[in-house]
């Protein structure tokens, strides 16, 4: 199994601060249409393909595969994408939280497998060292929070 997990500051000195709300906003904007925040060219479809109250299913094809996923919201909290289909199974999150200090951070945690692979095998361990490293889901998550300070800006959040 794939277990990674990375913090993030909301508001680090010299960025310009973003409200709970405003950061919220920028998480299920991505939620939604993850092409408006991954690098040009590695989403090419992200399509809400059904909703009903308590979720939304969206299919996409992210880095040329493939994949349908579950999404739940925890309003101003919490997104959990839960993976449907595509070449992996578990669940990844994005939640929005205050630290002992009251500062608002950003995690990102998941648990993942990979379908038709061995268990702990090569491939696993290949996808943990790369959702660990320096272009992993830290990156993602400052990623996210610079086009959600552009949306802000640009007065489309």
């Amino acid at each position: 199994m794939i277990y990674s997990t990375a913090t993030v500051p909301v508001n680090p000195e010299g960025e310009t601060p973003l409200t709970r709300a405003e950061a919220w906003q920028g998480l299920e904007r991505k939620a939604r249409d993850a092409r408006l925040f991954l690098p040009a060219g590695l989403c090419s479809r992200c399509d809400v393909v059904e909703e009903s109250p308590t979720h939304f299913v969206r299919e996409a094809t992210i880095a040329g595969q493939d994949l349908r996923e579950i999404i739940t919201l925890e309003r101003q909290s919490k997104v959990t994408f839960f993976q449907a289909t595509g070449p992996r199974e578990g669940a990844i999150v994005n939640q929005l939280f205050e630290d002992e200090e009251g500062q608002l951070q950003l995690r990102f945690y998941c648990y993942l497998g990979l379908r038709g692979k061995q268990p702990n095998g090569p491939e696993e361990q290949a996808e943990q060292a790369q959702f660990d490293g320096e272009t992993g889901y830290k990156a993602a998550l400052l990623s996210t929070l610079k086009r959600t300070r552009q949306l802000l800006a640009e007065g489309k959040l």
